[in-house]
């Protein structure tokens, strides 16, 4: 393959985004708001709340849905402390999963019905690339941003959570070993998640929206394991995160095979 022509493809993308207020501007105010404000807001509820009678029993409540294992880590702390840690260190695992998924959706649709919109999608076809490069550059330009956007998130709320939550934790208390699995096995696989299944919608879609609006379906999923934890039903520990992440690779190589498969050039402009 000729990885100069994808490369150039891939960069071409990411400053398109960039430079895309409309991309852009939500994935900011969503990291703002859940790596910056939610932290900080977090914080403040054990002060906020002069009587934490009804809060305690809450919060005792959702401890006591976790496995025996999970529940050990809260038995010396207060219940100002269980519920940040709660709150932070585990109902926020699932939530902080939607953010590569959702940033890999959203440059995917720009990938190709982006393309329709700009009037650029002729040009970029009689480009000298391959069906298959031209399919390979498109999935690495969402993978990469959705990525980078991860990461930099997951720094962003490592800074915030202990500096939010010191005055109750007193020491360094975040990331555990469950988040650093979904870091470093599940968010990598979880772009990929979408990007088999959007290139190829964004590829028929007539625009942006309408590629958007179809591919987002994939967030289900996560959004199904948001409600499982919370009702106790499913637990986010090491090896529900490794499984996962098993899963997540496996249904990529699946979709990216087919899409790659599938995949052809001269369908897009009838698209």
């Amino acid at each position: 393959m000729n990885m100069r022509a994808i490369f150039a493809i891939v960069r071409k993308d990411l400053k398109v985004v960039r430079q895309n207020k409309g991309v852009m501007l939500p994935i900011i105010l969503v990291m703002l708001a859940m790596f910056v404000v939610l932290p900080w807001g977090v914080a403040l509820i054990p002060t906020l709340l002069n009587k934490l009678a009804f809060a305690s029993s809450d919060v005792n409540d959702l401890i006591a849905l976790m496995p025996a294992d999970l529940q050990q880590e809260f038995s010396g702390l207060s219940i100002d402390q269980s519920m940040i840690v709660y709150i932070l260190k585990y109902f926020m695992a699932p939530l902080f999963m939607l953010i590569p998924l959702m940033v890999s959706l959203t440059i995917a649709a720009d990938s190709f019905a982006g393309e329709k919109e700009r009037k650029t999608l002729e040009a970029l076809l009689y480009t000298p690339t391959t069906d298959r490069e031209l399919f390979v550059a498109k999935l690495l330009s969402s993978w990469l941003g959705a990525i980078i956007v991860a990461l930099t998130g997951f720094v962003l709320y490592v800074v915030m959570v202990n500096a939010a939550a010191w005055s109750y934790m007193h020491h360094i208390f975040f990331p555990n070993a469950t988040w650093l699995v979904i870091i470093l096995w599940v968010v990598p696989a979880l772009p990929g998640l979408g990007l088999g299944v959007m290139v190829m919608v964004s590829a028929r879609a007539q625009g942006f929206q309408d590629a958007y609006q179809i591919g987002s379906v994939v967030v289900l999923p996560i959004v199904l394991l948001i409600f499982g934890q919370t009702a106790g039903v499913i637990s986010l520990n090491i090896t529900f995160a490794l499984l996962m992440g098993l899963v997540i690779w496996m249904l990529d190589s699946v979709l990216i095979w087919f899409g790659s498969r599938s995949f052809r050039r001269n369908r897009l402009l009838a698209g």
